[in-house]
């Protein structure tokens, strides 16, 4: 079985999450979930700098895949492309709860780049393994089948396909040429949720739509930590979409990461509804575009500036757009570990511009170039020198707001003390897309709102986003 580095990195770091309801109403408007980075839970006593380097290592390898989604349709499965696979071997986040009548656990990696919610069923063709036990639809009443008249399973709009009298899917992550890529197969239902509040209570939802995947093909998670993934994209199969269908919050969710340099000493909040706290400042805002057939959180980029060079970039219109074969777009994807930029854009090549500003800082100041190819596989480094701290920054000018990305995050930094001399590289990678990925969100409370606000932020200190 292919290890799991053929899916492209999740969310980068950890989480387990238990909901807490925001008022104590029969439909609250709010819900909260604990987020722990996963490196916490990853066997072994990694340094700061070797869990942040293997981090960037698995980013790497999202680079060898397509990083856009289509849809196919066959007599007997729906495949779809998704555009960066979260299946990581140490670093996401995965939500942790149970479900059906026998309370199985699951922990799911969570992934705002696809909508479906599946965990892996018995009775397995092929199952990878996993440390909690294997959910087995047939032992819960609260089960039940898709059934093939449901609106997600038929007309122009389906995310799945009938089959046999069953609704069934199957989804593909990577290039559909690739015959060892990974991939879940398996039957659409509904089942009961069950989300703890606390540590005494919890509470139920039921005929939520899930996958049971008991086919799943060249997928290891390595650790078994994991037993599926929860999709958090504009999908209606989407958990926050069910959720707001349902009445029980609005449609919107968002997340604070703290620095991955930084001790993580309690966990972070990923936050739904009501339960978002109201930022203090100048929040900014874009609007989310809308593109048939892709869930994704597309939005307007215009320019980009490193430091004060802005680019002009926005004299070529559309030069960030999605294009007809499915490449370009800009889009935000917490999935996505290190941000990419768009090396085919029409016009002017965004990425080699963008590259060349950062050199052209570096090399004004003098700063020793660090030849070879570094393990990260970045493409522009640097020798450190003592003292210095005047990093240069990059400005993402969206429609409607500017998205400004601190010196230090603009960067990786390799510890001093495990390399014999420490050097930093420019924290970007070419791509087919633009996209905003974690390490370019740190410290910055997100929002993605379905209702209309779009994808809104402002800078924050994340570490101070906990439960009470």
């Amino acid at each position: 079985m292919a290890r799991i580095p053929v899916f492209t990195i999740a969310i980068l770091l950890f989480f387990i999450a238990s909901f807490q309801a925001s008022s104590a109403t029969s439909k609250p408007t709010g819900l909260s979930m604990k987020l722990i980075r996963r490196d916490l839970l990853f066997p072994g006593n990694l340094t700061t700098f070797q869990r942040i380097r293997r981090l960037v290592q698995l980013s790497v390898r999202a680079q060898n895949f397509d990083s856009f989604p289509s849809l196919h349709q066959s007599e007997d499965n729906v495949l779809v492309r998704l555009p960066i696979a979260r299946v990581p071997e140490s670093y996401a986040y995965v939500v942790e709860f149970k479900i059906g009548s026998q309370l199985y656990p699951v922990k799911l990696l969570m992934d705002t780049g696809s909508s479906l919610i599946w965990t892996q069923c018995e009775p397995c063709i092929q199952c990878y393994p996993q440390k909690v036990p294997i959910y087995d639809s047939r032992t819960s009443t609260s089960y039940s089948k898709l059934p093939c008249t449901h609106e997600l399973c038929q007309g122009e709009n389906n995310r799945f396909r009938c089959y046999n009298n069953e609704c069934v899917y199957n989804i593909q992550y990577g290039a559909t040429s690739r015959r060892n890529s990974p991939r879940t197969k398996g039957v659409a239902s509904f089942e009961a949720f069950q989300f703890p509040i606390d540590t005494v209570h919890t509470t139920v939802i039921n005929d939520m739509i899930f996958g049971c995947s008991n086919d799943n093909p060249n997928i290891d998670f390595a650790n078994g930590q994991i037993s599926g993934i929860l999709g958090l994209s504009r999908g209606p199969d989407g958990l926050a979409s069910q959720l707001a269908k349902r009445g029980i919050i609005e449609n919107r969710f968002s997340y604070c990461l703290v620095p991955f340099h930084d001790v993580l000493r309690q966990p972070t909040i990923l936050r739904f509804g009501d339960d978002i706290p109201l930022p203090v400042g100048n929040l900014q805002y874009t609007d989310f575009i809308l593109y048939p057939g892709r869930n994704q959180y597309y939005v307007e980029l215009l320019d980009i500036s490193v430091g004060f060079q802005k680019m002009g970039f926005e004299s070529i219109p559309g030069m960030f757009e999605l294009r007809q074969d499915g490449s370009g777009g800009s889009l935000i994807d917490s999935g996505t570990v290190v941000s990419t930029i768009d090396v085919n854009t029409i016009g002017r090549n965004a990425y080699k511009e963008v590259m060349a500003a950062f050199q052209a800082y570096y090399d004004k100041k003098n700063f020793r170039r660090k030849g070879g190819q570094v393990e990260e596989k970045f493409e522009l480094c640097y020798y450190n020198k003592a003292g210095f701290r005047d990093f240069v920054t990059m400005t993402l000018h969206f429609e409607g707001g500017d998205y400004f990305i601190d010196g230090k995050y603009m960067h990786y930094f390799a510890d001093e003390e495990e390399e014999g001399e420490g050097y930093f590289c420019v924290a970007l990678f070419k791509s087919s897309k633009t996209i905003l990925g974690a390490w370019q969100q740190q410290n910055v409370r997100i929002i993605y709102d379905m209702n209309g606000g779009g994808f809104q932020w402002i800078t924050e200190t994340c570490a101070n986003d906990h439960f009470p």
